[in-house]
């Protein structure tokens, strides 16, 4: 049933691409990351990050998305939830470099503060830098829920009451935090 989900979906994603405007952010050599990214003007609260970094309402951040029918694709011959969780873990860690290259070479660098996701995981973000916050509005909350939901039945399908889904909250990380964790080191 997952492979015809993955095949169906696979069918269905340059449609989503499109119209989300989503751009797949590539690895140097040109394979795919497991990002797909956008502009995107902030429209939540203001947020003081760990850094010092303040983001505001209308501020300039790439927006990222992973690539869930890739994911899920590498994930089908899975079976223990702490595999699958290392394996997200490290195709996360694998592309944060190219996002941090895309975010010094972007031609608004000058004026993007950070980088911005929306997830239901509740941990290994801390240790690649990210930063979570909650979202305030609980009919937010529920959409979002709602929204995630089929994903979460493919990717966990033993819990598969709405009631036992993570929270969904977001996830940010400086552009300054997200340059000196993974942009290219400079030797003296």
């Amino acid at each position: 049933m997952k492979r015809l989900i993955c095949t169906i979906w696979s069918i269905l994603d340059p449609l989503y691409l499109f119209f989300t405007k989503l751009e797949c952010l590539q690895h140097a050599d040109g394979r795919p990351t497991v990002f797909r990214i956008r502009l995107t003007r902030y429209k939540g609260r203001t947020i003081t990050l760990s850094d010092g970094t303040e983001i505001c309402k209308n501020d300039l951040l790439i927006k990222i998305h992973l690539h869930n029918v890739r994911l899920l694709q590498e994930m089908i011959g899975l079976d223990e939830p702490v595999k699958k969780a290392f394996l997200l873990y490290r195709r996360v860690q694998e592309s944060l470099p190219d996002l941090a290259s895309y975010v010094t070479s972007h031609q608004q660098t000058g004026q993007i503060k950070g980088v911005l996701g929306i997830t239901m995981l509740n941990t290994g973000y801390r240790r690649l830098g990210f930063e979570s916050v909650p979202f305030t509005s609980r009919m937010y909350i529920w959409f979002k829920r709602i929204g995630q939901y089929p994903l979460h039945i493919l990717f966990r399908p033993e819990s598969i009451r709405l009631q036992a889904m993570p929270t969904p909250h977001y996830l940010f990380i400086s552009k300054h935090r997200i340059c000196e964790l993974y942009g290219p080191k400079v030797t003296p």
